[in-house]
């Protein structure tokens, strides 16, 4: 039965990632093939199966498992937070089986270890869907351009916090027209003296006229008005009139002369001022003091032993950088077919991969047999850097007789001992092995 396409996409788009000196998606197949025979039926039903187009620059992916097809971001939280936990579960497993390869003897061992631990790195949350409920991941082996690794590999798909509530800090501050106090409040009595008529006032009722005594004046008539209006300030007038009557009666309270109206000045004693004086500079003798001379003697600069010089064979087939050549900067003695071998082994047959060079006047081709006779070609170009280093590049990934694009190593050769190059081949950031070049044909 035909599988479901859940996703195309151009290879030029996205980053591989890989391990031990080789990209995660040109083992891709192996990978998966490898983990079924291990009874790692959880993880191979989470990898989608990639298939290359004609052209090697475009892949479709497509389910492992049937059942209804969902993306992650039309899913419900429900649904995301189960299959999460069990994307989280079978990670932990395929790194706990990456870490036991990687400690193996056995180098192909290793090597599928080093893939698998980076063979659960995707681009982003679009790249994963839910087939019959259960998490699918498509572009496995890959990341975004200019981004790295990451080091939560399902960071992407935990779902966002929910947003903290917003606090009003002035919901409970009073208007400020309600704490504003005008002149007229601030300009009624603060205490209302008590009188002793107040209550027969209000009430009308009056005693009998008293006799008065001689010499005495007649108290001023009770202003009831007045008295109510005292007994209806607010309490919260007090502490401003208090400010007002204590800024108009403190200059009354000044001290006064009793002859002038003019305000009393202290008299100030004059404070004498000394002009500091400089230090006592010290005396001046007629003698120098005098030491007795010594003389040194020079020291002996002792010479590097010279050790004797050892001149190690050359073999027949090595790429030499001649120097003359090199000076006019001219490569000419990179024409010719090579055979490049890489220290690296094939995470299913366990062996080198076999590279050949073809190059002539800073142009070529490189072909690259590698597993079960998997043939892939690439555009090549050379040329000198201004440090004086070599460089060997390609126009991009191997196309492979499978469909699967395979990396080739971007080659930095530099002029040793007897101008025999020592060359580096680097696959990515983190990856960069030994090779060596060999003449074919070289007798």
């Amino acid at each position: 039965m035909a599988k479901t396409l859940l996703r195309s996409g151009s290879l030029d788009d996205f980053q591989s990632v890989g391990g031990g000196g080789q990209a995660v998606f040109a083992s891709a197949l192996q990978i998966r093939e490898t983990l079924r025979l291990r009874k790692q039926q959880t993880l191979v039903e989470c990898l989608a199966i990639p298939q290359v187009n004609d052209d090697g620059d475009r892949v479709d992916w497509y389910s492992p498992v049937e059942g209804d097809v969902l993306a992650w971001k039309a899913a419900d939280e429900e649904v995301r937070e189960r299959a999460l936990s069990q994307l989280e579960m079978m990670a932990d497993g395929a790194l706990s089986l990456a870490r036991k390869c990687q400690q193996s003897d056995r180098t192909a061992q290793q090597l599928f270890g080093a893939l698998l631990e980076k063979a659960l790195q995707f681009p982003g949350d679009n790249h994963v869907f839910l087939v019959g409920g259960k998490p699918v991941i498509t572009f496995w082996g890959f990341v975004n351009l200019n981004e790295s690794t990451r080091e939560e590999l399902f960071g992407c798909l935990h779902l966002a916090p929910p947003p903290e509530p917003v606090i009003d800090l002035y919901e409970d501050i009073p208007d400020e027209d309600a704490l504003k106090v005008t002149f007229s409040q601030a300009d009624e009595p603060l205490l209302a003296i008590p009188l002793t008529t107040t209550v027969a006032a209000e009430s009308h009722e009056f005693s009998e006229p008293q006799p008065i005594e001689e010499n005495v004046e007649p108290e001023p008539p009770v202003d009831v008005a007045a008295q109510k209006a005292s007994r209806r300030i607010p309490l919260w007038s007090l502490p401003v009139a208090a400010v007002l009557v204590a800024a108009i009666a403190g200059p009354l309270l000044w001290p006064r002369s009793t002859t002038s109206s003019e305000p009393v000045l202290a008299h100030v004693e004059p404070i004498a001022v000394t002009k500091p004086t400089a230090p006592a500079l010290p005396e001046l003798t007629h003698s120098l003091p005098l030491h007795l001379a010594s003389v040194k003697e020079p020291v002996k600069e002792e010479k590097p032993e010279e050790k004797p010089v050892i001149i190690a064979a050359i073999p027949k087939d090595a790429l030499l950088m001649e120097a003359d050549q090199m000076r006019a900067g001219t490569t000419k003695f990179l024409n010719g077919t090579w055979r490049v071998l890489v220290d690296v082994k094939d995470p299913v047959t366990g062996k080198a991969p076999s590279l050949r060079y073809q190059i002539l006047n800073n142009k070529g081709n490189a072909r690259l047999v590698h597993g079960d006779n998997v043939v892939c070609k690439a555009e090549i170009f050379s040329g000198l850097h201004q440090n004086g280093e070599l460089l060997v590049k390609s126009r991009g990934n191997a196309r492979c007789s499978d469909g699967s694009r395979y990396p080739v190593p971007e080659i930095t050769c530099k002029a040793g001992v007897s101008d025999v190059a020592e060359c580096t081949g680097r696959y990515d950031a983190n990856t960069v092995v030994p090779l060596t070049f060999r003449k074919v044909g070289a007798r």
